[in-house]
């Protein structure tokens, strides 16, 4: 997923067909780094309103056309100012883009205050962190921007009022629309890399995905070497190559989002050919690039936003997991170090049974083991006498032992946490709203791991209040039904694991869970029915899918009657036992499950 130059042609093309002609109705700049502008559009457009979305967010900038409206600020900045100033109520009279640049160039025909008819153009720089709003005459000079480049920052190109405005340089690329035959054999057979690299590396507006469709429908391999290519390979390159850049020139564009796993995955201006023979994957076409822009980065955006409110939790989870890990580590070691209490033992009998035997003064004694039959030679302290040296063994046994029963007990408790802690991991991996969030806080409070006053405000616990631990949660677990039409539930929580399995789940249901490894509880749900084994194979799917091993291809999967499964006293949150069970290995592809809003 990349917003391309080809994305930027696509916007382009939709922004001339939309807004050209139209007139500046609004402006406000939203958030520091944002401006919505709205625009009454021109009678031959269709008239009515439509709004452009303009954002330079260096983790996420973006353009499209959007009627939904944004709150303002109640004091304009004064970049928003100096935009009304100029071209509110003016004339959009072009929209284009230098190249295949990631710029776009929107051109506005105003009066000035004597009345004077003047040009000012709004650029709109969607180039990672260094995306930007510039504002410019007709001159292109720089009149303000919503970001200030200083030298200090930036050697290449300084963006300030009164400097002049050039396009950065891209460097050593050629443009794809200009760019001819010889041009491109010239440049892509003498990358020492992959293809699809020596393809975005040396033209403009070319993204890593679209780079790979290029190769797939060139029929090669994406990876190969672009110095290893011959003649042929290098024709049908040229081919596919040269058909998608006259599908831009064309502005022959159709938009298309693909889900893996029911998940936005990636999107481009042109078909993705390449996932459409995949199983695991589906797509979905628009009309309007806009349109899927908002669908992909509004879920997009949820993440980030769970992820970002997550983060202290995550820090926490993290901080404790590597405590308590590091802490085994040295359990397993020390326990280690008991291993030889036993020979102590065995030496303090032998002592105390062949002891009269040893020579006075004597360092060792060899005696026959009684147990194994072999011979074993004994250290002796010349210093203590035979019943010394016994007691001495004897003591360091003693000694020995009691360590291995207590770090035997400490291991077995550091490891019930690490995997708790695992778990929780998992939930904050899955967790996709705030609700998901506050139970995870809950658990980690009344687990120890958030301790005094951030406790009590996690809980909501303040001076005069009463905690509500005990409250009901309002996050729900993941709902799907099977292709059979059987309902199946996924604990996204360790709390709503255990909600799941023993309140809402009755005992003829059906248990799964990922084998020896941290991840949600699946229930589902017979009413009594028999279950066809497709349905089961896309529940252990689900326990696959939502676990730790959800990267790997396939995994191992225990499943059992709910009634079989049970809940130690005292146990930590979502911990079960069971003692017998099925086991199956499956794929972790959920991408055929509906799952239910």
């Amino acid at each position: 997923m990349a917003f391309d130059g080809i994305t930027v042609a696509n916007i382009v093309r939709d922004l001339k067909k939309e807004l050209l002609g139209g007139r500046i109705y609004k402006i406000a700049q939203t958030e520091k780094d944002e401006l919505l502008i709205t625009v009454r559009r021109a009678v031959e457009n269709g008239g009515g309103q439509r709004r452009l979305f303009m954002s330079s967010d260096a983790s996420l900038p973006l353009v499209y056309m959007t009627d939904e409206n944004k709150q303002s600020p109640m004091v304009a900045p004064n970049f928003c100012m100096l935009l009304r100033k100029h071209i509110q109520n003016g004339k959009i009279i072009n929209v284009e883009q230098p190249g295949l640049e990631r710029i776009i160039r929107i051109e506005v025909e105003h009066l000035d205050e004597m009345g004077d008819l003047r040009h000012k153009i709004l650029l709109m720089e969607l180039m990672g962190k260094y995306s930007n709003i510039i504002f410019v005459d007709e001159d292109n000079r720089i009149i303000d921007a919503i970001k200030h480049i200083p030298s200090s920052v930036s050697s290449v190109r300084e963006v300030l009022p009164g400097r002049d405005y050039f396009v950065p340089m891209t460097q050593d690329k050629l443009d794809p629309l200009e760019a001819s035959r010889d041009d491109f054999l010239s440049v892509v057979p003498t990358k020492g890399q992959a293809v699809f690299k020596a393809l975005y590396g040396s033209f403009t507006g070319l993204s890593p995905i679209i780079s790979q469709e290029i190769c797939y429908r060139a029929d090669i391999d994406a990876d190969k070497s672009a110095i290893a290519l011959d003649a042929d390979e290098l024709n049908r390159l040229w081919n596919a190559f040269g058909g998608m850049v006259n599908s831009i020139k064309a502005g022959d564009f159709s938009p298309e989002l693909v889900y893996v796993n029911d998940k936005p995955k990636e999107y481009a201006s042109l078909p993705l050919t390449m996932y459409h023979g995949s199983e695991a994957a589906s797509y979905r076409e628009y009309e309007e690039i806009s349109a899927l822009l908002l669908d992909f980065y509004s879920e997009k955006n949820t993440i980030t936003r769970i992820r970002q409110k997550s983060s202290d939790l995550r820090k926490l989870v993290a901080t404790a997991l590597e405590r308590n890990i590091r802490t085994l580590d040295l359990q397993t070691n020390q326990l280690k170090d008991t291993e030889k209490k036993d020979k102590y033992r065995v030496y303090g009998e032998l002592l105390t049974v062949y002891g009269y035997s040893a020579e006075a003064d004597a360092k060792s004694i060899t005696v026959n083991d009684y147990n194994t039959g072999k011979d074993v030679t004994i250290p002796l302290d010349n210093t203590l006498t035979i019943a010394q040296n016994a007691k001495k063994y004897f003591d360091r046994y003693t000694k020995l032992k009691r360590t291995a029963e207590a770090l035997n007990s400490q291991m077995q408790e550091v490891s019930q946490t690490v995997s708790h802690l695992e778990s929780i991991a998992a939930s904050l991996d899955i967790a996709r709203q705030e609700e998901d969030l506050t139970d995870i806080r809950r658990e980690l409070v009344e687990g120890g791991y958030i301790k005094g006053s951030a406790a009590d405000r996690i809980n909501g616990k303040g001076k005069g209040q009463k905690s509500n631990r005990n409250q009901k949660t309002k996050s729900k677990p993941f709902h799907y039904i099977s292709s059979d039409g059987f309902h199946i539930y996924v604990g996204k929580n360790n709390y709503q694991n255990d909600e799941l399995t023993f309140k809402m789940a009755n005992g003829g249901d059906w248990w799964f869970h990922a084998k020896g490894i941290p991840g949600s509880h699946v229930v589902l749900i017979t009413e009594g029915k028999e279950v066809p084994d497709r349905t089961f194979e896309e529940a252990a799917s689900l326990a696959a899918y939502y676990s730790k091993g959800k990267d790997q291809d396939k995994v191992e999967i225990d499943y059992l009657k709910r009634k079989d499964v049970k809940k130690p006293g005292g146990a930590k949150p979502g911990f079960v036992v069971y003692y017998t069970n099925y086991s199956m290995v499956i794929s972790t592809d959920i991408s055929g499950l509906k799952e239910v809003e």
